[in-house]
């Protein structure tokens, strides 16, 4: 999503192979990220008649005067999973899943381990926070959370000194979670990432349910898009591509064989048409401009007229934790 003051746009990552694949761009759009409008404003003048804004953190929209006095857009609090909700029979759908940098920056959010603030981490207003999850959760359940959706290896070793912290006093800021991590890991080299990184990732993706907002929001916009109708979604790190890359594949009609000899497997009347067959990462002088699209990647599919359906989320490799499965 990316910060910009609101009367300063930023270029919002990928948005030019996005525009390109999805040209012509007009009709009505949803930009289901809406964080700074950087989508908003560039679908808008590639030719969209309307933007629908969906945010699930109704702080964006405080900063968000010039998009409330643009008659061409409508600004919706809410998530992906009810995407749907917010606009049928729509020409484009975009997702960037990118964590804003407006929430890393503010330090009452708890989001970021190098600024001290309230242990929260919730891109909304409602459900439990990253506090309630590192002091109530059991120690299995907190090392769960890590290995599974921080891919952190020292898991075990980390929830149990958590649970032995919290013992003496609640863990209550970002600083204080950061200082007990620190204390169970190797001091990182240089150019190593800081310690605390996996784990902060994972809390932050349990605490939003971040990945099965994903996939409920990629069934959502097949829903929600019109025949013709395109998805563009821009990912951050590997995990999520695979989903997107699953989805696109298993709605395609196009399921990865078995035996990677053999052709993929025809399925049913498929629902979309995969326009990016790889996925599409920034370009050298995007790079230069932008060093946070490194990681990104776009992937970007077109509805067909079959009836949208529901998809199983293991065939999409979402991780799960133990108690999911």
């Amino acid at each position: 999503m990316g910060a910009a003051a609101n009367d300063t746009p930023h270029i919002p990552v990928l948005i030019g192979p996005l525009i390109a694949a999805c040209a012509p761009i007009s009709g009505t759009w949803l930009d289901g990220t809406f964080g700074a409008g950087g989508y908003t404003r560039e679908l808008l003048a590639a030719g969209a008649d309307r933007v629908i804004g969906v945010d699930r953190d109704p702080s964006v929209f405080k900063m968000a005067q010039w998009a409330k006095d643009d008659p061409r857009i409508e600004l919706v609090e809410g998530t992906f999973s009810d995407l749907d909700d917010y606009g049928r029979d729509l020409d484009g759908i975009v997702l960037d899943l990118g964590v804003s940098s407006m929430q890393l920056d503010q330090a009452e959010r708890g989001f970021s381990f190098m600024k001290d603030g309230p242990l929260d981490m919730r891109m909304g207003a409602d459900g439990p926070s990253a506090a309630d999850i590192v002091n109530t959760a059991d120690e299995q359940e907190i090392a769960d959370v890590l290995f599974t959706y921080g891919e952190e290896r020292a898991s075990r070793r980390i929830a149990r000194k958590i649970v032995a912290h919290r013992a003496d006093a609640p863990i209550e800021t970002t600083l204080q979670l950061a200082r007990v991590i620190e204390s169970c890991l190797p001091r990182p080299k240089p150019g190593q990432s800081h310690p605390a990184t996996r784990s902060f990732q994972a809390i932050r993706i349990a605490v939003n349910d971040e990945y099965g907002q994903l996939a409920d929001g990629l069934m959502a916009a097949e829903r929600a898009l019109k025949p013709g109708g395109h998805l563009a979604v821009v990912t951050f790190h590997s995990v999520e591509d695979r989903m997107v890359k699953r989805f696109f594949q298993e709605r395609a009609g196009k399921r990865a064989s078995v035996n990677r000899y053999a052709p993929d497997i025809e399925q049913e009347k498929p629902a979309f048409e995969i326009v990016t067959k790889k996925a599409v990462g920034p370009d050298e002088s995007e790079l230069a401009a932008n060093p946070r699209a490194r990681s990104a990647k776009l992937r970007v599919a077109r509805r067909t007229d079959a009836p949208a359906a529901p998809v199983d989320r293991g065939k999409l490799g979402m991780p799960q934790l133990k108690r999911d499965r």
